[in-house]
């Protein structure tokens, strides 16, 4: 004879099994239909890109402790003069002729590669949260387990289509390897395409010799597989540790990301209009380099602005007033335990950028 706690234990057991044999579905990354929405006049589109060319002629980008990245911007034409470099109008966009418009990223399992750029959408997890939070430990630093974690979960997700990076930073091992740490967690617990440690020039190179392990020297040189995250150090300024890690990457024709973190008051202006002259000027400035380094090699233009409390100085990346401000999708400055509103404003941020043909 048996009681409600044995029934109950194999009908768990039997939706288990049930499960299990479905296997894992997985969604495709989407593919855009519908226009996008131009919340600028062409006339306004010129005047941002005018002055975005302005800043790369007459204020320039300082391109600090990279003697090489000099080097080419001055054979490529440019004034240098220190670590300063003033580009000619016009030769971003001469140099960006020969990036591709669009390329396919490989995962360890092909079924899971995806396409970047024209018509695509591609949903990735956030990276780089120091903390997580759970019911056993509450708010707390994160651990490679945590990290194992995430990845697993955005490995299951259906609606992820690409692992992204560092998805929680592991302060329990030693940050001399730990980048070596995380590029074999996200080999080894999904076969979704990820990105590549980037924070100095030899995780760059650790992260792309770990990539040929995994995918043969052949496969690199034929298209990415790997994707570097290369964050300018806003206003107009790229420092040696990122630069080293573009060139890392671009030489081996590896994607890149280029991502100006701009916060408005502090480090750009307070107008939406003056923030994106200055992140298309770092933009232009960083992927223009990459073509330099490698004619042809991949590279996206990223962004992210924020602004910052002119009273108080706090930062206010999840600030909703800004109608024309660009964040990530996801992020939300609600209280932990909030039920409604996190969901609420990583829809409404997602909506806007479907909006705009992200």
């Amino acid at each position: 004879m048996t009681g409600p706690e044995t029934h109950r234990s194999n009908a768990r057991e039997t939706r288990r099994n049930a499960r299990a044999r479905q296997g894992l579905a997985k969604l495709p990354y989407i593919r855009r239909r519908i226009p996008a929405v131009e919340l600028l006049s062409s006339e306004a589109c010129e005047i941002i890109e005018q002055n975005a060319e302005l800043l790369l002629e007459e204020i320039g980008i300082e391109f600090r402790r990279d003697a090489p990245s000099l080097t080419l911007w001055r054979d490529a034409g440019a004034d240098v003069k220190g670590e300063r470099v003033r580009i000619p109008r016009g030769l971003c966009r001469q140099l960006l002729r020969t990036a591709p418009r669009e390329f396919t990223l490989s995962a360890r399992n092909p079924a899971r590669s995806v396409r970047f750029g024209g018509d695509a959408t591609v949903f990735s997890p956030v990276g780089g949260p120091p903390f997580v939070s759970d019911l056993e430990g509450g708010r707390r630093y994160g651990t490679l387990a945590d990290l194992t974690n995430f990845i697993r979960l955005a490995h299951t997700a259906p609606a992820i289509h690409f692992a992204g990076g560092c998805a929680v930073e592991p302060m329990d091992i030693p940050e001399g390897k730990r980048h070596l740490d995380v590029q074999y967690a996200y080999f080894r617990h999904t076969d979704l395409g990820c990105e590549a440690t980037p924070e100095t020039p030899g995780h760059a190179e650790d992260a792309v010799r770990m990539a040929a392990l995994v995918f043969g020297e052949e496969m690199l040189e034929a298209g990415p597989v790997v994707l570097g995250n290369i964050n300018s150090n806003s206003p107009l300024t790229f420092d040696g540790r990122m630069l080293g890690a573009l060139r890392v990457f671009a030489a081996r024709n590896q994607g890149v990301i280029v991502v100006p973190a701009v916060l408005a008051g502090a480090m750009g202006p307070v107008t939406p209009a003056g923030c994106m002259a200055e992140l298309l000027a770092e933009c232009l400035a960083g992927m223009a380099l990459t073509q330099l380094v490698r004619p042809g090699a991949p590279v996206i233009m990223g962004s992210f602005v924020g602004a910052i409390s002119m009273r108080t100085g706090s930062d206010g990346f999840t600030a909703m007033r800004w109608p024309v401000g660009v964040s990530d999708a996801s992020v939300s400055s609600t209280e932990l335990g909030e039920a409604l509103e996190p969901g609420y404003e990583t829809t409404t941020r997602l909506m806007r950028r479907f909006a705009a043909g992200f």
